[in-house]
């Protein structure tokens, strides 16, 4: 039996999450979280695995919400003016400014991850009702894209946000609660990376981006419900 990019890719993502799972329940929770660079590393990598053509459209958007996730951040941790007052421990591994480098790969897994899986769904939706998009449609599936995309990478960064505080990859200041605030600059954030992604002419079906939102979907709720 041949197996496909995106069946060995979900594999591997599989593996490591229940790998992760595993040691963080029942092993040494410390030597699996500094392993999260790492990790985020190989799922970055198994995205470019699976995409269809490394298109520069494409390398262009992974350096936009790289270098924009990075930006955002340090703004954000050295005045407080987007996401609110908090800064990041030391799991993550070295950066710029007390940010580290993976937080933007994380930025262009979420990002990328929520706008596949959207993008994916309208397509089919169209493909179901069997009708040719004429332009206002396309201008709403556009806005669609950008704003349910965006409001799917918020709901990951709420399943996230508890987990991220205990584990010390970050943590908010003040009274330790996890601002309103933050939610809002994470929509803002992401639909400005979507309006990118949706602009660039691109390929925009890769099978293992949407399995890995749910992989990590399910691995950070388990983890909120029972760490």
């Amino acid at each position: 039996m041949k197996y496909s990019k995106d069946h060995i890719a979900t594999a591997i993502a599989i593996l490591f999450h229940s790998i992760g799972l595993v040691g963080m329940f029942f092993f040494s929770e410390t030597n699996f979280v500094n392993s999260t660079p790492l990790h985020l590393l190989l799922m970055a990598g198994l995205l470019f695995y699976t995409q269809q053509t490394l298109t520069k459209p494409f390398i262009f958007f992974f350096l936009c919400c790289v270098i924009t996730g990075i930006g955002v951040e340090i703004l954000g941790t050295s005045t407080g003016l987007l996401f609110g007052e908090y800064e990041y421990g030391t799991v993550l591994g070295p950066g710029i400014n007390n940010v580290p480098w993976i937080i933007g790969v994380n930025w262009f897994i979420i990002i990328y991850c929520c706008g596949i899986a959207i993008n994916t769904m309208l397509r089919n939706i169209s493909d179901k009702l069997s009708t040719e998009l004429d332009r206002p449609m396309k201008r709403i599936k556009g806005v669609s894209v950008i704003v349910d995309a965006a409001t799917l990478a918020v709901f990951l960064d709420w399943l996230i946000e508890p987990v991220a505080i205990k584990l010390g990859y970050w943590k908010w200041l003040g009274d330790g609660d996890i601002p309103l605030f933050n939610y809002l600059c994470w929509f803002l954030v992401s639909a400005f990376l979507l309006l990118i992604f949706h602009l660039l002419a691109m390929p925009k079906q890769n099978k293992f981006a949407i399995n890995l939102l749910l992989i990590q979907a399910m691995f950070f709720l388990l983890l909120r419900t029972f760490l």
